[in-house]
């Protein structure tokens, strides 16, 4: 089998490939952005590695050609809600663009006799902010997207289903709720926790931890558990179907610091920084992860402790790689 992951040099497109070499022979090929990032993926792809801006269709399809895919795993997005408000057309044109791109490559291979799934990657924050007696959040809840990035997912994934009905293309939308993980960029909370306490112990930086809104509550998950679930849902997904994701717990952002501060190495304090407040917060997200349990078989398993552990350790990894070596040190 071969298998394409846009995205592939990203958090979770990292994790995937990962996890899809230590349980399958599929040989695996992707896209990156940027010709510098093909030289820090972890090993070589089995297939090629695409640089390029997936916006532009000409790159989708030399992809394609590359791969020859047999399974899509569409993942590659402008992620970071705070960068879409403050300029919400990138997101808006990069998200959707993307997706329309590699939809129509995908229904080319398929009119060309190749049968072809596409896994297109969602995201919670199409739901918005549900009422709280909704709560947990199905996948029969409307969608009501609060910010741009929400709007740009919400407009993919609508498409990716007209896709499936409108042109019969085999393609199953998975929404994960928040996750985590080590490899993850300090735009995301608990990343951006974990670097801060790593760069304080590193004296690099105040003894301070800068904070936004630390109560919201979050639906956290592990992204070696969420893309396991990328992979059941090509496997047993249904065609046109889609998925919630999540743990089916919601924890403060609190409780996340907390965590932080007590593996802290030394004394933190905490300092609200009015720039990390967004301007809509949702306050509360629930996963129904049901139906993936019963269509796919898919729970998650790594403990959330573990996972924040995980996130803190390769940040104090990544600070320290970063710092000159001591004269007279071998």
């Amino acid at each position: 089998m071969h298998v394409l992951i846009t995205g592939y040099g990203g958090f979770a497109g990292r994790h995937l490939a990962r996890h899809l070499r230590s349980t399958s022979d599929c040989r695996i090929g992707g896209t990156v952005l940027r010709d510098a990032e093909v030289a820090g993926l972890d090993g070589d792809a089995d297939l090629a590695v695409t640089a390029g801006d997936l916006r532009d269709r000409a790159v989708v399809d030399q992809a394609f050609r590359a791969v020859e895919p047999d399974v899509v795993y569409h993942l590659a997005a402008q992620a970071s809600v705070a960068q879409a408000w403050g300029d919400p057309w990138p997101t808006l044109e990069t998200n959707l663009r993307m997706t329309l791109n590699v939809l129509e490559a995908a229904r080319a291979r398929v009119e060309a006799g190749h049968a072809t799934r596409v896994v297109f990657i969602s995201s919670n924050e199409v739901y918005g902010g549900p009422p709280p007696e909704t709560l947990p959040t199905s996948e029969a809840a409307p969608l009501a997207p609060s910010n741009p990035y929400a709007v740009s997912k919400a407009a993919a994934d609508l498409l990716a289903a007209q896709y499936a009905t409108g042109h019969g293309l085999d393609v199953v939308r998975v929404r994960p709720f928040n996750h985590l993980g080590p490899g993850q960029d300090d735009r995301f909370v608990a990343a951006s926790f974990a670097r801060q306490i790593a760069e304080i112990e590193a004296g690099l930086r105040e003894p301070y931890v800068r904070v936004g809104n630390l109560s919201a509550e979050r639906d956290f998950s592990d992204v070696r558990d969420i893309v396991r679930a990328y992979v059941l849902a090509a496997q047993r997904g249904v065609p046109g179907r889609v998925y919630n994701l999540g743990s089916g717990r919601a924890v403060p952002v609190q409780a996340v610091l907390d965590h932080y501060i007590a593996r802290a190495s030394v004394p933190v304090a905490i300092e609200a920084d009015p720039k990390r407040m967004r301007p809509s917060d949702i306050v509360r997200t629930l996963c129904d992860r049901s139906r993936a349990q019963e269509e796919l078989g898919w729970e998650p398993e790594i403990p959330l402790a573990q996972s924040l552990d995980d996130v803190l350790d390769d940040w104090r990894a990544r600070v320290g790689a970063a710092q000159p070596t001591p004269r007279g040190s071998s």
